[in-house]
């Protein structure tokens, strides 16, 4: 098994970015031979590291800063108004967690989700390859949290991974028919409330960039810390 001292770490070439069109970004990557034990993997979410399948990287440009990883407190953590609304909206599903694994209902929503949603976006078009590679591979503690209505129809899953002393919102997918709800505002404060039963510190929500619209939603949890120089800081937000 790998700890910090002994890891080994890869730069990319140039690449396109995935969040700032024409611009360029390089990944740093974790030895994906290594064996990451749950320590150490808390370890790399502290210091801005993220998890796609079995790949641990961060971004590691040579200029640009822009990606910048975000973690809510949880103890410190107070739902908006409209937050408040939103859980109350949603107050009918019930939450299973349930071993990450590729099945029909699962992908057919992931399915929906991107093909509705993210079009533009390079993970179009989805495969079961990718939803694999990318949901089910990884060798973490993880867990696929379900949200189902009355009736049973799953609208919403929470890809998790469980840190030692935090949570980590890896993705989330849902039923893109169904705005009215806000799933994915729901499924992440869902989430805190979990973290705060079992008294975890974080919510580890990936990366935000300032100039992407699409990452704009992260900022409406307060407080918010950003990781910036090797600290972390609380975001000065409105």
């Amino acid at each position: 098994m790998s700890d910090m001292q002994t890891l080994r770490f890869y730069v990319t070439p140039d690449h396109d970015c995935s969040y700032l069109p024409g611009m360029k970004a390089k990944t740093l990557f974790v030895d994906p031979q290594a064996v990451i034990t749950p320590t150490t993997y808390t370890q790399l979410s502290a210091l801005g590291f993220r998890r796609s399948g079995g790949h641990i990287y961060r971004p590691h440009c040579d200029q640009c800063h822009a990606c910048q990883s975000v973690r809510i407190p949880i103890d410190s953590f107070t739902p908006s108004k409209t937050q408040k609304r939103i859980l109350k909206r949603n107050a009918d599903l019930s939450v299973q967690r349930v071993i990450p694994t590729l099945n029909d209902e699962t992908y057919r929503l992931y399915q929906r989700y991107i093909n509705k949603r993210h079009r533009d976006g390079d993970m179009h078009p989805p495969s079961t390859d990718q939803f694999y590679n990318f949901l089910v591979e990884g060798g973490q503690d993880t867990g696929f949290y379900e949200f189902r209505d009355a009736t049973g129809k799953l609208m919403c899953v929470a890809v998790t991974d469980h840190l030692v002393n935090s949570l980590s919102a890896l993705y989330t997918f849902y039923e893109p028919d169904e705005e009215q709800r806000s799933l994915g505002a729901n499924a992440i404060l869902w989430q805190i409330m979990e973290g705060n039963r079992r008294q975890d510190q974080y919510l580890y929500l990936g990366y935000w960039v300032k100039a992407c619209r699409k990452m704009s939603y992260k900022t409406a949890y307060k407080p918010l810390e950003v990781l910036i120089d090797g600290h972390w800081t609380r975001l000065m937000q409105e």
